[in-house]
């Protein structure tokens, strides 16, 4: 595994960027030589693929595509935390859905459940993880009471972040997205003004991310996609030893029953002041959360682990 050259693809999504992000960590924590290209901001595709590499390596079909496209044959690892079958994981994913039946593509799947529909030769289940190193907890004190990140893209999101902020007016609340999902928030919103003020911009590399957290007490989570998985967000929270709140997925089981979650909005409400006046469960409930995932759900493992699957 040691010594591996690999041309790793960083998307232009953010939420495909941070995952990336911790897969590089990972590759290099194993002593993998890595070449990034990144799709946002290089210009040089051509000058790059004509390197000696063993492996690609991309988010969501990023990697098969170039690889397709260009003829290259070195075996490619696949990793989606979109729906495979969906225009979320990529405009074209139709055109390359077929190369995943390829003996030489490997495809990790971060939900469990989607992953048993798929049928491929080389698909395998495979949680989202973090880099420990880059997700922590810095011990500042945090800012805000509560933070959200990611889109308010349908009126039940946007509804139920507005009675939030309307029901907890003497928290602080910050709020994460790119400018277009704000300024979409900002012309469908009852209440305008409250949106203005939860927005603190958006945030596209780990150690941005990482600041963030740990300026929030308490990060409460919307799961959008799949069936039974946790988001990203999930394990960049528990790393950093803040609270994470999660509406219910089968995969909560991962923490063992540490990690809380809520049923409805009224149920979201008491547990957030529940752990804000408690501070010995919100201790126990970060520290549980903080074992396992370091245990279970970190870049140099699970790393190891799919270069163990594919080489």
């Amino acid at each position: 595994m040691k010594n591996k050259k690999i041309l790793a693809i960083l998307p232009e999504s953010i939420g495909g960027r941070l995952t990336t992000s911790s897969i590089i960590d990972g590759f290099r924590q194993n002593e993998c030589e890595v070449v990034v290209f990144d799709e946002l901001f290089d210009k040089n595709l051509n000058a790059v693929i004509k390197g000696d590499y063993d492996l690609i390596a991309g988010y969501d079909f990023s990697g098969l595509k170039i690889k397709v496209d260009n003829g290259l044959r070195m075996p490619s690892i696949n990793y989606f935390s979109d729906d495979i079958r969906s225009k979320t994981s990529g405009p074209e994913w139709e055109k390359y859905l077929p190369y995943l039946e390829n003996e030489d593509n490997y495809t990790f799947y971060w939900d469990k459940e989607l992953t048993r529909y798929e049928n491929f030769k080389h698909i395998y289940y495979l949680p989202h993880f973090v880099n420990f190193e880059v997700y922590k907890d810095t011990g500042v004190e945090p800012e805000f009471d509560i933070m959200f990140a990611g889109r308010l893209d349908t009126d039940y999101r946007l509804s139920f972040f507005e009675e939030l902020i309307t029901k907890l007016p003497e928290l602080k609340i910050a709020w994460y997205a790119i400018d277009k999902h704000y300024q979409d928030a900002l012309k469908r919103a009852q209440f305008p003004e409250l949106i203005d003020l939860c927005y603190q911009g958006f945030i596209d590399n780990e150690k941005d991310m990482a600041k963030a957290i740990n300026n929030t007490k308490i990060v409460f989570n919307m799961n959008s996609q799949g069936i039974s998985s946790l988001n990203y967000r999930t394990f960049q929270t528990v790393a950093c030893k803040r609270v994470m709140i999660s509406d219910f997925r089968d995969e909560l089981a991962l923490f063992e029953g540490h990690m809380p979650f809520y049923e409805d909005f009224s149920d979201l409400v008491f547990k957030i002041e529940s752990y804000l006046e408690d501070s010995a469960a919100y201790k126990r409930v970060v520290e549980e959360c903080y074992r396992i995932a370091k245990q279970s759900h970190n870049s140099r493992d699970c790393v190891r682990y799919i270069l163990k699957t594919v080489c």
